[in-house]
C-alpha cells in the first residue's frame, strides 16, 4: 500500500473551481454597506517642503465625506523595519516634505470614483522645491542635497572572510568590472487595494491584497494608535505577490484613516499607473566586482563593492543589502571574500522586496564576469561552473551549511537538453546560448514571528476545516495544507475546508514570502491533524475494542490494521443529499 494517498497525487486545487469561474473575491471587487471610495493625492515633484495644504474646495464637493492630510495623522511613522538601528522614517501622509514624485501628501473619500478623482484636483498645496538626486553614486557625494536629516546612507554593511589581498596574489588572472542593474516593477495582475471598515466599537476592519496579515496588523496598530487586538486583517484573494505586497503599503493607511473619520467603508484600489510608479520596486544595483582565478578555473578571491538606489524611504534596505552579500557567496566555492554594500536615499520611488529579494543583482553580476573569465582563460563556460559549483556537505563563508544541493547535476542535465555543446558558438544572426547559476535560501527565520500554528476541526459529519495564518497568495499553499490534513485524517480533499490568513481566528504567521511558508507551516498543521487523529482513534478505539496504535484512517474510513472489514466509516458525503439540478429552470430577471 502507498504510503500516501492525498500527498503526491495530481489533484484539483481547493481553489481552482472558484476562481476558473470567477467566482473568487479580489479586495477591488468587495463592496459593504454604505462604502466610500478613496483616492490619494501625489506629489509632482521629486523634492519639495509643503507649505500649505488647502482643502476647503474640495471638502464643499457634493459627495465628498472626508479629506484627510498628514496633520489628521498621528504623526507615527512606519517602515518595513522598526527597529533603534534602522527607525521608522515613513508617514501615512507627508507632513512637511514629499521626497519622491508620487509621495502621499492628501486622501479624499467620496460616494463614488469620479467624485473622489475630482475632489483631488481641487486640492491646493503650496510647495518649495528643493534639490534632488537620483542616482545612488551622486547620493555618496559630500555635496549632494540631503533627503534625510540623518543623511543619504539608509545602512552600511561589510564583511570579511579569509584573506582577500593574498588571494588576488595567489591568482593568475584578476579581473575588475562594473555592472549596474535597473528598477523591475511587480506587475502583478490585480494592482493593490485595501477595504477598511471601522466600527462604533473601535474595531478596524481590513481587506487587503496582502502576502502577510499579521504583519499588517502589527503596522496599522501602532501608526493609528489602535490595540493589535482591535484591528482584523482578512487575507482575500491575491492577484499575484512576488514580495511586493509584502510591506506595508499606504491604500490600507489611507482607507483607515479616512473610515476612522467618516465611519464608513472605505476602498482604496490603485491603478495600474500608481502600481507602476508608487510601489515598491526592485533596488537598482551598481556592482564593482574584483575575481581572481587560477588557471584552470578555479576562483581564489572575490571583492564586491555594491551601492543600491533605495528610493526616498528605508523599505527593507537592510534585509536587502544583508541579502545581496549572502547570495554572492552561495553557488560557487569561495573562501577569500570581502563585502561592502551601501543603500542610498533618493528621490525615487521606494525599494522593497521582489521575487529573489537581494539575489538576483549579485548572480547576475557574478555570472557576468565569470562568462568574461572563461573566455580570457578560453574555458567552456559550463566546465568553469562546474569545476567551482557548491556540493552538499560545504560550508560557504558566512557559514551556511549547505545540506543538500544538486547544482552540479543541473548544470549537467541542463546543458544536455538544451544542447549546449552543439549549440555554443554555432548559431546564426542574433541567437546564442548561455548560463546562469543561482540559489536561494528556503525556511528562512523571519522575526518576530518566527513559529507558526495550525487549528484542525473535525466535524460530526466526518469533514475538517483547517485553520492557518499563512495566506494563500496563488502558490498553492491552501492545497498543500489540506492535502496534509486529508492525508492524516484518512480523508478526501473535498472534506477539508480551509480557512487562512485571518489575524482574529487563525494562529499567527509571518507570511507567504522568502520561500518559507509551506517550511514553516506544513509542521504546525501536520502536528495539528495528528493531534486530532490522535483523539479521533481513542474514541473508535473504544467502539472497536481495539488498542489506538492498531488503527489506520485511509479511503474515509478508521479501520484495525491489516483488517479494514473492522472499522467505522468516516465518510461527510453519506450524511449530504446529492441534488441533481439538471432539470431545473432558470429564470433570469431583466
Amino acid at each position: 500500500m502507498e504510503k500516501y494517498s492525498v500527498i503526491g497525487k495530481s489533484l484539483p486545487r481547493v481553489d481552482g473551481v472558484i476562481k476558473a469561474a470567477g467566482e473568487a473575491k479580489f479586495t477591488a471587487d468587495m463592496v459593504l454597506p454604505r462604502m466610500l471610495y478613496g483616492k490619494i493625492l501625489r506629489s509632482p515633484y521629486p523634492h519639495a517642503k509643503i507649505l500649505n495644504i488647502d482643502t476647503s474646495k474640495a471638502k464643499r464637493l457634493l459627495g465628498v465625506k472626508a479629506v484627510i492630510t498628514g496633520k489628521d495623522t498621528l504623526g507615527i511613522k512606519y517602515g518595513s523595519i522598526d527597529v533603534p538601528q534602522y527607525p521608522a522614517d515613513k508617514n501615512p501622509l507627508a507632513i512637511d516634505r514629499v521626497r519622491y514624485i508620487g509621495d502621499e501628501v492628501a486622501a479624499v473619500a467620496a460616494i463614488d470614483e469620479d467624485i473622489a478623482e475630482e475632489a483631488l484636483d481641487l486640492i491646493e498645496v503650496e510647495y518649495e522645491e528643493l534639490p534632488a538626486v537620483f542616482d545612488p553614486e551622486e547620493a555618496m557625494k559630500p555635496d549632494a542635497p540631503k533627503i534625510h536629516d540623518s543623511g543619504n546612507i539608509c545602512n552600511r554593511i561589510s564583511w570579511n572572510y579569509g584573506d582577500v589581498e593574498k588571494g588576488f596574489k595567489e591568482s593568475d588572472y584578476v579581473r575588475e568590472d562594473r555592472f549596474a542593474t535597473q528598477a523591475i516593477a511587480h506587475c502583478q495582475m490585480e494592482p493593490h487595494a485595501a477595504l477598511v471598515s471601522f466600527d462604533s466599537s473601535g474595531k478596524l476592519s481590513v481587506w487587503s491584497s496582502t502576502q502577510a496579515p499579521y504583519k499588517r496588523r502589527w503596522q496599522l496598530a501602532k501608526t493609528l494608535g489602535i490595540p493589535e487586538s482591535k484591528v482584523r486583517v482578512l487575507h482575500t484573494h491575491v492577484g499575484g505577490g512576488f514580495g511586493g505586497k509584502v510591506e506595508p503599503l499606504e491604500p490600507d493607511f489611507q482607507a483607515a484613516l479616512l473610515s476612522m473619520v467618516t465611519g464608513c467603508p472605505v476602498k482604496i484600489a490603485y491603478t495600474r499607473e500608481e502600481a507602476f510608479t508608487c510601489t515598491m520596486q526592485r533596488h537598482p544595483m551598481v556592482l564593482h566586482l574584483k575575481t581572481g582565478v587560477k588557471k584552470d578555473g578555479a576562483l581564489m578571491a572575490t571583492q564586491c563593492k555594491i551601492i543600491a538606489n533605495g528610493g526616498a524611504y528605508s523599505g527593507t534596505g537592510p534585509i536587502v543589502m544583508y541579502l545581496a552579500g549572502a547570495f554572492l557567496v552561495t553557488v560557487y566555492r569561495l573562501s577569500d571574500v570581502s563585502y561592502e554594500g551601501y543603500r542610498m536615499y533618493t528621490n525615487k520611488p521606494i525599494r522593497g522586496p521582489q521575487r529573489g529579494h537581494g539575489a538576483v543583482q549579485p548572480r547576475f553580476a557574478f555570472d557576468s564576469q565569470l562568462d568574461m573569465i572563461a573566455e580570457e582563460l578560453r574555458m567552456d563556460p559550463m566546465e568553469i561552473r562546474l569545476k567551482n559549483a557548491v556540493r552538499s556537505g560545504d560550508v560557504t563563508p558566512n557559514r551556511f551549511k549547505i545540506k543538500g544541493c544538486g547544482l552540479t547535476e543541473t548544470i549537467e542535465k541542463s546543458c544536455e537538453l538544451a544542447g549546449w555543446k552543439e549549440k555554443r558558438g554555432k548559431m546564426s544572426g542574433n541567437r546564442g546560448i548561455g548560463m546562469c547559476s543561482g540559489a536561494f535560501v528556503s525556511g528562512i527565520l523571519v522575526p518576530p514571528h518566527t513559529s507558526s500554528g495550525a487549528f484542525v476541526k473535525v466535524h460530526e459529519d466526518g469533514g475538517a476545516t483547517l485553520l492557518t495564518g499563512i495566506p494563500e497568495i496563488g502558490q498553492g499553499s491552501d492545497t498543500v495544507m489540506s492535502q496534509i490534513v486529508a492525508d492524516e485524517l484518512g480523508i478526501a480533499l473535498e472534506d477539508v475546508r480551509i480557512i487562512s490568513g485571518d489575524t482574529e481566528i487563525t494562529p499567527a504567521h509571518a507570511g507567504s514570502f522568502s520561500s518559507r511558508g509551506t517550511h514553516w507551516s506544513v509542521k504546525a498543521v501536520k502536528a495539528a491533524a495528528l493531534d486530532a487523529k490522535r483523539q479521533l482513534f481513542e474514541v473508535v478505539a473504544q467502539e472497536l475494542e481495539a488498542n489506538p496504535d492498531d488503527l489506520e484512517a485511509r479511503d474515509r474510513r478508521i479501520y484495525v490494521k491489516g483488517s479494514p472489514e473492522k472499522g467505522i466509516s468516516f465518510n461527510p458525503s453519506s450524511a449530504v443529499k446529492k441534488y441533481d439540478c439538471s432539470n431545473y429552470t432558470v429564470l433570469q430577471l431583466n
